[in-house]
């Protein structure tokens, strides 16, 4: 009979697997539940995506209640219903409501510019890291003229002279995002296409547009996902920062900078009215911060085995060995 403690003796004299191809085999969702203040923040976003997509089908006509005889109502406090829990705004309306309406605003506008930026800064960036040349040398200083104006001064000169709207934000967001993500996909592109096995497709008669797809992309994609979540954090202050000046969404609209900047004149006399969704941003953007910290490192085949290596304080079943 072989030995348990022996796995040199094993059926058939086969050798085991590796240490590094068993945990290669750890699925994403283990390791990030292994990793408990990145699963926080996981759900943490998770809920407030929630809550900004079905929180308002829910909320109906509450959303556009006012009672100007409870303006300014104190939070914690059930005598009016659990929508009233955080108090009310200054036009009597439900700082939960507002809240909700908010999130909806904040990933409205920061999802789609997040998305459209990756796609177009990622695939330029590819293209020019490829083929180099020409095609590099005009994408790289079209970024660099981007790159030097401040994002949000930009965005600022150009909301002054167009109409503030949601649409526009996205333009502006999507304009002052992108040269982030092209120099970033031409940098990893330029290094990749010297490869071995990029080479070998090249001379397999491959085109330029299947080595990207199927050898580059795949490659760059755990970079530009990490770029991705951390512009998330980016896109939602910068919104913050344009509806708290005044040029960004505007009432009646709902965003939580807007709730700040609408807040601010009473922080001595109902300081929930800025505290509450400036809380709510800070959650949102720093649970998007540690969740992109650990995508880097669940993506790097270098640094992954962190994450899959089990706690030392647990408890070893008989079958295993010490190592």
């Amino acid at each position: 009979m072989t030995s348990l403690l022996d796995p040199m003796t094993a059926a058939d004299g086969a050798e085991p697997p590796a240490r590094d191809q068993r945990t290669s085999r750890v699925s994403l969702w283990l390791m990030l539940w292994r990793d408990k203040l990145a699963a926080f923040a996981a759900l943490t976003l998770t809920i407030v995506a929630l809550i900004a997509l079905v929180g308002p089908v829910f909320l109906g006509d509450v959303a556009n209640d006012q009672d100007l005889l409870r303006a300014k109502q104190p939070p914690f406090s059930l005598d009016d219903g659990w929508l009233y829990v955080l108090g009310t705004d200054s036009l009597g309306r439900s700082m939960v409501v507002q809240l909700v309406l908010g999130a909806r605003t904040t990933f409205s506008i920061a999802v789609p510019a997040v998305l459209v930026a990756l796609v177009i800064g990622s695939v330029v960036g590819m293209w020019a890291g490829y083929h180099r040349g020409w095609r590099e040398t005009v994408a790289m200083r079209t970024a660099d003229v981007l790159l030097s104006f401040p994002s949000l001064l930009l965005a600022v000169v150009v909301l002054y002279v167009f109409s503030p709207s949601a649409a526009n934000i996205v333009l502006v967001l999507v304009i002052t995002r992108i040269p982030v993500y092209l120099r970033t996909a031409r940098a990893e592109a330029a290094e990749l296409q010297s490869r071995t096995f990029v080479d070998a497709a090249r001379t397999f008669g491959a085109p330029p547009t299947a080595i990207i797809g199927r050898h580059v992309f795949p490659i760059i994609l755990p970079t530009l996902l990490t770029v991705a979540t951390l512009e998330f954090c980016s896109v939602t202050l910068a919104e913050a920062s344009l509806s708290f000046l005044g040029i960004g969404i505007q009432p009646p609209g709902v965003s939580w900078g807007l709730m700040v900047s609408e807040g601010q004149p009473y922080l001595s006399t109902a300081w929930w009215l800025s505290m509450f969704p400036g809380v709510a941003i800070v959650i949102t953007t720093l649970s998007a911060t540690i969740l992109a910290a650990w995508v880097r490192i669940a993506t790097d085949p270098d640094q992954r085995w962190r994450l899959a290596v089990p706690r030392r304080g647990r408890r070893r079943t008989p079958l295993e060995v010490p190592a």
